[in-house]
């Protein structure tokens, strides 16, 4: 589109200074080249305005749709977890610690506090709880989360083959 296009699309629109709105309006009363393109873009716009806009398919509804979807699938993990869930882990995980901790001060035997030996603590045995029924249901969890770490993996891969 070369200038004089553009100044009149500006002036049709309303879109010009006043200052350049007083320049084109000199311009088409002395310059008959800037008429012909005026009434070629006044007669053009007029067309555009009387067409009747068609709504577009329910298809491309769909497909806007979808592809928002799937932006917010890509969303990166930590942009959705909530605050309070991390302060809630944390809160257990202190709690617990703290726990340890006052277990094996009590268990301690200080009246030997002169002798050089370890305190006498009592830890269960662990070799109980890796029974059948446990050890299958370990089994279970750790094979649920290689399902979902490989599926993740996949899906990752796929959305980069397909960008």
């Amino acid at each position: 589109m070369n200038s004089i296009e553009e100044k009149l699309w500006d002036y049709i629109d309303g879109t010009c200074t006043t200052a350049e709105r007083e320049a084109i309006d000199l311009l088409l009363i002395h310059d008959e080249a800037y008429q012909q393109k005026y009434l070629e873009l006044l007669a053009l716009n007029r067309e555009i305005a009387a067409m009747e806009l068609d709504e577009p398919p329910m298809a491309f509804t769909y497909n806007v749709m979808e592809t928002i979807r799937a932006d917010y699938a890509r969303q990166p993990l930590k942009a959705r977890i909530n605050n309070t869930v991390i302060k809630v882990i944390g809160g257990f995980t202190i709690l617990t610690i703290a726990a340890i901790l006052i277990f094996t001060l009590v268990n301690m035997n200080w009246h030997s506090i002169h002798q050089v030996s370890k305190p006498a603590v009592n830890v269960p045995d662990i070799k109980n709880l890796m029974t059948g029924d446990v050890f299958k249901g370990f089994l279970f969890f750790d094979t649920v989360l290689v399902l979902f770490l490989l599926d993740r993996v996949l899906r990752r891969a796929k959305l980069s083959k397909q960008a």
